[in-house]
């Protein structure tokens, strides 16, 4: 299909869903992108995917009842994030310990909600790996209006996140309060997921969260740029992504996924400072001149019938 297609269709009233899918896929990668740099920063990839997991009983309950699958998830999220922050400030178990815990738990509660619903097999497959169709206009505004106090709460508390992020402990040490700072930051991460849910699904949100920041991470060693590169990639995977899943008849979660991969292989191998295939030109480059400017070995004068030079 070609990109003309492709827009045709996004306007064509008979498939509404298309451009709510595209606008939900859009806002969640750029809400994911920004939210997505500070997990990166402070090495939380596991929390983010516990959140994934925690979201799932909200949206069986709210799958159950026939209300906001958006809300459900958030309302799960934002509690277990609130216990993981709680349990983990006892020493003696380790943060992560904590995190594992309640990741299986609230998952294994969210199987056992589902189940009882009638049906749930056709449901779980679509709350696990995504869709773009179903998307009921409320849920377009919720992710907005979502994506929206994300952002605000970011912009208003970013000096204090990179703090708590690079340094947990000079961060106390200088009064900043670290416990809630840690909740408003579970609060946040759960929130990005649950509005990326209805095209990317519970299995493959996290990439979504983590991919686009470790991209620009690679990209640019200042943060406020790897702030407005992640939500770029994160947009241009999910608009790619979009297209290519409409065009192939692939699974749109899956599909925004690999683009997203895609481009970070293309930082890893090739960003301007840190890339894998940049580095080796750079050194190849820098031990070219060396070796021009190096004087080429006389011939022994004590020897001429002997052609060849001969260096001692």
């Amino acid at each position: 299909m070609s990109i003309t297609d492709f827009l045709t269709d996004l306007l064509n009233p008979d498939l509404a869903f298309l451009p709510k899918a595209l606008a939900i896929a859009v806002m969640s990668s750029i809400v994911c992108g920004v939210v997505g740099c500070y997990v990166v920063l402070r090495g939380m990839a596991f929390i983010g995917d516990a959140v994934a997991h925690a979201v799932f009983p909200g949206i069986a309950v709210a799958f159950v009842l026939q209300g906001s699958l958006v809300l459900g998830g958030a309302a799960a999220g934002v509690a277990t994030a609130l216990l993981i922050a709680i349990f983990a400030q006892n020493r003696r178990v380790k943060e992560d310990s904590v995190i594992g815990v309640f990741l299986v738990g609230a998952f294994a509660l969210g199987i056992v909600i589902i189940s009882q619903a009638p049906g749930y097999a056709g449901s779980l497959q679509q709350f696990l790996f995504g869709s773009i169709t179903g998307i009921p206009d409320r849920d377009l505004y919720v992710v907005g209006g979502a994506g929206l106090v994300i952002l605000g709460l970011v912009l208003a508390l970013h000096k204090e996140f990179v703090s708590v992020c690079l340094d947990r402990e000079m961060s106390r040490s200088m009064g900043l309060p670290v416990f809630w700072l840690d909740i408003v930051l579970y609060v946040l991460v759960t929130l990005a997921v649950v509005i990326s849910l209805q095209t990317i699904g519970n299995i493959l949100v996290l990439a979504l969260l983590i991919t686009p920041a470790a991209a620009a991470r690679l990209l640019t060693d200042r943060l406020g740029v790897m702030m407005l590169l992640a939500p770029v990639i994160g947009g241009a995977s999910a608009t790619v992504g979009l297209y290519l899943s409409w065009s192939y008849d692939t699974p749109v979660g899956g599909t925004i996924v690999l683009v997203a991969t895609a481009i970070f292989l293309a930082a890893w191998l090739l960003a301007p400072r840190h890339g894998l295939l940049t580095k080796r030109w750079r050194r190849t480059s820098a031990q070219e001149p060396a070796d021009l400017t190096r004087p080429a070995p006389l011939p022994d004068l004590a020897h001429p019938q002997d052609p060849s030079p001969v260096v001692r």
